[in-house]
């Protein structure tokens, strides 16, 4: 099986680029044009062909794809020209720009010309720029050839970048690589357009209806506006006032906190916080636009981009973040099966919390997970010292939150606002209290956040330490916290910095394209690998699943995938058993899920 290396050149304009529009709406517009695509086979010479679309695909096929695996840089576009302009599908896809999220993070940058200067393979040309506005007919002879030979040398490049990051990279990620692919590149969901835009008339009627009860002094003034979030169960964010020192509403554009409520459950919420920022629509209409505008277009891609978070994690791509989809939403009644079919979508129940007692070692914890045994409610009885039997619902919240809450070293006055969140109010001392309680009740896990710290020592004084169950995780000082799939959770340029006369251990951490200073301690570094465990197991049980049954979709701790609609049943009871498949690295890890079946994503 041969590695073929493509690259597609297409046309793009001021007004029409990926700059301005998402990939799945430029490559099924109709305006895209494909101007050229450069292929390599293994080593060899890599060869440019420009044609139309019949000619092209000629070319293309008579490299029969399909039984070899296929690299781009970014594969997430040239594979979605490749399949569903040309119906293309190779055995496997290989990116080099999701290899580098996993293996250098925020240290060199994801761009062909920035990883091309890292391995010291070659230069990126600029060739690209000088195509700006021009069709394939509009391109005089010699500039085509420019851009022929400008786009096979970026073939060779990928190529040459590529064996370079295979002499350390997983096979398993490589697959896991394949799998996030697909869901974009093959889609199967169904999106259904009259349900949207009766959605989306909704969203409007009830935004313009909640808008006409308040004038602009109601939506201007701090007081009256703070007024109108508690009035809708919001607890209005604050700020220390630079001029005054004082505690005051946090309600401008720059505030991160207040900017967070555009993207609230409740639609009413976001049209109140869109008011007052000036904004004319909120997320759930621009949201449930955009979905409408793809149903209109074909099957539902889902984009996810591998390894988003500093743990491995996946996070949202192409401006439709199904990560962060309300639970409650409505658009999820919008995504169908497709004909003949149904969802099946299966939760990983408690995945961190059950790591986390199992890494450290928490014997009475893990067992209860493994039994069955209601931890929410052992975790009450401790905490208000009286049976199981005897604890009321709002108390089993209570556990629920210090079990979900206090496993990474919160603090009491974190916990206390946590709790206000869900509307339960305690006094201080009784916060205290509650995380005495914990971290008493479960001493191998506040073990477990000292060894966290120590690993940030070792990790700055280029040593190893112990970090864990035993054979589980390996801490060296030279790349981070080796995980059980070979990668690394790192933390580049560890340092101490001093913040407010306080001394604490930062790395640098990527938001967006910035790369800033972000906190890290021992209960911190426990979460990050808790979170990477749980992401790897859910991955083994991804790849399980796909061996009988389209993957469509993941979404944090859950993955859901399309059955046959006389296989359901069989089809539920093998998805639920993947869900509980122990890692050869964690056989006693208590793994356990829940799963629902339905015709919409809504309906699961």
């Amino acid at each position: 099986m041969s590695v073929i290396t493509i690259d597609f050149e297409t046309f793009y304009s001021k007004d029409f680029s990926l700059t301005k529009m998402t990939t799945e709406e430029y490559v099924r517009s109709e305006q895209f044009e494909v101007i050229g695509v450069a292929v390599q086979v293994d080593d060899g010479e890599p060869k440019w062909f420009t044609g139309n679309m019949s000619m092209t695909k000629l070319f293309l096929d008579s490299f029969e794809m399909h039984k070899h695996m296929v690299l781009a840089h970014n594969a997430q576009f040239d594979g979605a020209i490749l399949s569903w302009l040309f119906d293309i599908k190779p055995k496997k896809w290989l990116d080099t720009l999701s290899m580098a999220r996993a293996i250098h993070g925020t240290e060199v940058g994801g761009s062909l010309k920035k990883l091309a200067e890292h391995y010291d393979v070659g230069v990126k040309g600029e060739e690209v720029v000088n195509a700006l506005g021009l069709r394939r007919e509009d391109f005089p002879a010699d500039q085509l050839a420019r851009y022929g030979e400008y786009c096979r040398n970026d073939v060779a490049l990928t190529y040459a970048i590529f064996n370079l990051m295979m002499q350390d990279f997983p096979t398993f990620e490589l697959s896991l690589i394949d799998q996030t692919l697909r869901m974009f590149t093959e889609p199967v969901l169904v999106l259904s357009a009259g349900y949207l835009h009766a959605h989306l008339l909704t969203v409007r009627l009830h935004k313009e209806n909640l808008l006409q009860n308040f004038d602009k002094d109601i939506l201007m003034s701090n007081p009256k506006f703070a007024e109108l979030l508690i009035e809708h169960g919001i607890e209005p964010p604050m700020k220390t006032s630079l001029a005054t020192g004082k505690q005051t509403f946090a309600f401008s554009k720059n505030d991160e906190a207040f900017k967070e409520l555009l993207e609230h459950d409740d639609p009413q919420v976001q049209a109140l916080v869109a008011a007052r920022l000036g904004t004319k629509s909120t997320l759930e209409e621009t949201r449930t636009a955009r979905f409408l505008d793809m149903a209109n277009r074909g099957p539902m891609p889902v984009p996810l981009r591998y390894y988003a978070a500093h743990t491995g994690r996946w996070g949202g791509d192409d401006k439709i973040n199904l990560q962060n989809l309300p639970r409650q939403s409505p658009i999820k009644r919008a995504i169908l099966a497709p004909e003949g079919y149904l969802l099946v979508d299966s939760d990983s129940s408690q995945i961190e919390a059950r790591t986390l007692a199992w890494l450290a070692e928490q014997n009475d914890l893990v067992e209860a997970f493994e039994n069955g045994q209601d931890v929410y409610k052992i975790m009450a009885s401790a905490i208000y010292a009286k049976g199981e039997a005897e604890i009321t619902k709002d108390e089993r919240f209570v556990g629920k939150t210090t079990i979900l809450g206090a496993g990474y070293g919160m603090g009491a006055t974190k916990f206390k606002a946590q709790l206000k969140t869900f509307g339960v109010e305690i006094e201080e001392e009784e916060s205290k209290r509650i995380i005495t309680t914990y971290r008493e009740t479960y001493p191998s896990i506040v073990e477990l956040w000292r060894q966290g710290a120590i690993a940030l020592k070792a990790i700055m004084n280029n040593e190893t330490t112990k970090l864990g169950r035993e054979g589980v995780l390996m801490v060296d000082g030279k790349k981070g916290i080796k995980l059980p799939n070979g990668l690394y959770l790192r933390y580049p340029n560890l340092r101490v910095q001093t913040t407010d006369g306080k001394d604490e251990l930062v790395y640098d951490n990527k938001k967006g394209r910035m790369s800033v200073p972000t906190r890290i301690y021992g209960g911190k570094v426990i979460e990050n690998v808790c979170q990477a465990l749980a992401r790897i197991a859910i991955g083994e049980q991804m790849l399980m699943i796909a061996k009988k049954y389209k993957v469509a979709m993941t979404v944090h701790d859950a993955i859901m995938c399309v059955v046959p609609k006389h296989q359901v049943v069989p089809g539920q009871e093998y998805v639920e058993m993947c869900m509980r498949m122990r890692p050869s690295w964690a056989l006693g890890l208590p793994l356990n899920c829940e799963s629902g079946t339905g015709i919409s994503y809504g309906d699961c």
